[in-house]
């Protein structure tokens, strides 16, 4: 590790804290955030984000086969429409410099919920892209587990 950020700068921890503290509190399903995580964590290749947020899916009883799947969400029928359209959400925020957040996607994942909502889950995206970017930019990697 390059080195530990949160040590480095405790206000910018403390920060990205309170923005995990919204997130929680937001009323988005458990299971349906930790999707989130991972996806994001994937594109961003955060290995470290991954790692944890697998295994909190696990623990919130997200099976091995979806977790395996989300890479190709879109192609596997384990995902529900709603799903779907909150991972596409993930997709373009994360990479919104590709795109944007097109129309069908907005549209999509406004069938399911509505304008608060739609809020957080925009901020639970940001905020684990924030941790992603974190987490790479200082090394930082999981445990090895033998």
């Amino acid at each position: 590790m390059r080195l530990h950020h949160a040590q480095a700068n405790p206000e910018a921890f403390q920060t990205m804290l309170k923005m995990e503290s919204y997130v929680k509190e937001s009323g988005i399903d458990k299971r349906l955030l930790e999707l989130i995580k991972i996806r994001a964590s994937q594109i961003n290749r955060c290995a470290f984000c991954i790692d944890m947020h697998t295994r909190d899916a696990r623990k919130l009883g997200e099976t091995e086969e979806r977790i395996y799947l989300l890479n190709a969400w879109d192609e596997a029928p384990h995902f529900s429409e709603e799903e779907k359209a909150v991972l596409a959400l993930t997709e373009a925020v994360t990479l919104i410099s590709q795109a944007g957040v097109p129309e069908e996607v907005y549209e999509k994942v406004r069938a399911y919920f509505d304008e608060r909502q739609f809020v957080a889950l925009i901020m639970a995206i940001n905020t684990i892209n924030c941790w992603n970017r974190l987490s790479v930019s200082t090394g930082k990697a999981p445990e090895i587990v033998r």
